[in-house]
């Protein structure tokens, strides 16, 4: 029995003697099955290879972006939070080797998981077992989950505090169970958001942006932008960390609400004239 994963998406499925027939993550309009047909590995193969690594980098004080070289699936970051008495780590990456899993263990372990939306479930379970953590997902996207587990807690309703000072809102958008991590003590006490990409720190980072489908550039309605942003207006933060390693350096509360605006523009055809 193994425990394949899909290498377009890096997503990892229960045992199975044989291979999936399709990988639900990929096969619909969010994300897309490879031209060259649907393929699969398993982390054993991944680990055996030696083709992989992971690297950790300090983005500032408490904070380490995991990122695996080369890239593989999607090439999202997960970033491990380092808060007394409950280290968090928020999204997931696929490849996790003995190496990542001492680095971690030096800087106290991972006591908690969560996730933005499926798209990063990645090995959430392997990563769970490794080091005995809770992993929680809202309970709107509780059917893409491709590996079950009594590690995953099910969370409800807008918001839910990991610990003192963390805490998880769901915001949608890209999936209807979409969140983001609240850091309130991050960046100097300026408070620090992390996006995953339910919002997404684009190529002028100054400028976030918000996507139905990002690889198809499937647009949000106007009316779910502004809603996301008003959600996040809430919060106090200065800065955002999505899954590229990307960052609104400074005034990234103000940065979500102009950006909002000018997607809304955009798509009531009131920003430009072509």
């Amino acid at each position: 029995m193994m425990n394949y994963i899909c290498i377009t998406c890096g997503v990892q499925y229960g045992e199975s003697h044989v291979e999936p027939t399709q990988c639900k993550i990929c096969s619909e309009e969010r994300q897309y099955v490879n031209p060259n047909g649907q393929s699969w590995t398993t982390l054993d193969t991944m680990i055996k290879n030696g083709q992989y690594h992971n690297e950790l980098i300090h983005k500032e004080e408490n904070l380490i972006s995991i990122a695996t070289k080369p890239k593989f699936g999607i090439g999202q970051a997960a970033y491990f939070i380092k808060n007394e008495g409950c280290n968090i780590l928020w999204d997931c990456i696929t490849y996790l080797d003995d190496k990542t899993i001492l680095e971690l263990k030096e800087m106290g372990g991972v006591q908690a998981i969560a996730l933005s939306h499926p798209h990063y479930y990645s090995t959430q379970v392997e990563w769970a077992e490794t080091f005995n953590a809770p992993i929680y997902i809202h309970e709107d996207d509780r059917e893409w989950v491709t590996r079950h587990s009594d590690h995953i807690q099910f969370w409800s309703g807008n918001s839910y505090e990991l610990a003192n000072g963390l805490t998880i809102h769901r915001i949608g958008g890209h999936y209807k169970g979409g969140s983001v991590l609240h850091w309130e003590s991050g960046n100097d006490q300026k408070g620090v958001l992390l996006t995953g990409d339910i919002i997404q720190v684009v190529a002028d980072q100054r400028w976030v942006s918000f996507m139905y489908s990002y690889p198809n550039l499937i647009p949000l309605p106007a009316h779910k932008v502004r809603e996301m942003a008003d959600k996040v207006n809430l919060l106090t933060f200065d800065r955002i960390y999505n899954a590229f390693q990307r960052k609104v350096e400074s005034d990234a509360r103000e940065a979500v609400q102009r950006s909002a605006d000018r997607y809304i523009k955009a798509l009531e055809g009131t920003l430009f004239t072509t």
